[in-house]
C-alpha cells in the first residue's frame, strides 16, 4: 500500500518546514526628520530606497513612514539620524547665485547722488513709502556663489563712507547657510537658517590741529562702529527682498540690505 509512504513523506516535509526559520514579522513605524527640509528632505527620503522596505514620505510633515521588519526599521532610523544633519550627503545640494545690494538711506536729500539702478528702484520706492528715509542710494553690490546645505563666509571692503579719510575703511563680513531649496505653489524659495551680516563702519569723533604753527593742518579723529543684521527665512527665487534695516550709524541715515537669488539646476 502506498498510503504509509505518502504519509511518511508528508511528515518529513512538515518536519523540515518546522526546522526552517520563519520570516520576521513586519511593523509600521514613523521616522521623523528634524533638520532637513525641502529638496534636502526629498534627497534623504530617496536614499532610503536601498533598504528592503515599503515606505512613503511627506516633505511638509517631514516624516518617513516605513513598513518593514524590526531590524530594517532600526537600520533606516540609524541612517536617517546620520544624514539628518547640516553638511551631510543629503544636505549638500543645489548651487545658488546670490546677490546682496547694500543701500544707504537718508532722511534728507544728498547732493550729487547718482541714480539707482532701475532694478533696485522698486525696493527703494517701498522704503521711501514705508520709512522716514526719502533719499535712497546704492552703496555696493556683492555677488556670492553659495551651495544648499553648506556654510559660506565672506569678508570684503565697502566704498568709503568718509571719502576724505583714506585710512577710514568700511568693511563687512557675511556668514550664511542656505538650509534647503523649497518648492511652493508660487515658485521656488531658498530657506536660510542663518544669515548674519556684520559691518565695521568709521565715524568722526573729533579733530585736532589747525591752530597755526607748528600744526597748521586739521587732523580728523574717528573710531569704528560695529553694527549688523541677523535674520533667517524663505526668500523667493527671482524676487528682490529687503532683509532688514541696520541703524545706529547716526540719526539721519540707515543701511538696508536687499537680497536676490537664482537656483542653478
Amino acid at each position: 500500500m502506498r498510503f504509509p509512504i505518502v504519509f511518511a513523506t508528508i511528515l518529513l516535509a512538515a518536519s523540515l518546514a518546522a526546522g526552517q526559520e520563519q520570516p520576521a514579522p513586519f511593523e509600521a513605524a514613523i521616522i521623523p526628520v528634524k533638520t532637513l527640509s525641502g529638496d534636502s528632505f526629498n534627497r534623504l527620503a530617496k536614499l532610503m530606497q536601498i533598504f528592503p522596505a515599503k515606505y512613503t514620505f511627506d516633505d511638509k510633515l517631514r516624516v518617513i513612514v516605513v513598513y518593514a521588519s524590526k531590524d530594517v526599521v532600526s537600520q533606516m532610523r540609524r541612517c536617517v539620524e546620520q544624514l539628518d544633519q547640516p553638511g551631510s550627503e543629503a544636505a549638500i545640494g543645489r548651487n545658488i547665485e546670490l546677490t546682496l545690494a547694500f543701500l544707504r538711506a537718508f532722511t534728507k536729500t544728498q547732493s550729487n547722488a547718482p541714480p539707482l539702478p532701475p532694478d533696485l528702484e522698486p525696493a527703494a520706492k517701498q522704503l521711501r513709502a514705508a520709512t522716514q528715509y526719502k533719499d535712497v542710494q546704492l552703496w555696493d553690490i556683492v555677488p556670492l556663489h553659495v551651495q544648499e546645505g553648506r556654510d559660506t563666509s565672506h569678508s570684503f571692503r565697502l566704498p568709503d563712507t568718509l571719502p576724505n579719510l583714506s585710512t577710514a575703511v568700511s568693511t563687512a563680513h557675511i556668514r550664511i547657510r542656505p538650509e534647503a531649496v523649497v518648492r511652493k505653489d508660487s515658485g521656488r524659495y531658498v530657506r536660510f537658517d542663518q544669515m548674519n551680516i556684520g559691518f565695521k563702519i568709521p565715524h568722526i569723533t573729533g579733530s585736532f590741529g589747525g591752530g597755526g604753527t607748528p600744526s597748521p593742518l586739521v587732523s580728523t579723529q574717528f573710531s569704528y562702529m560695529d553694527v549688523g543684521l541677523d535674520t533667517a527665512g524663505d526668500f523667493k527665487e527671482g524676487q528682490k527682498t529687503v532683509l532688514g534695516k541696520i541703524s545706529g550709524i547716526d540719526d539721519e541715515s540707515a543701511i538696508f540690505v536687499v537680497i536676490s537669488l537664482k537656483v542653478l539646476d
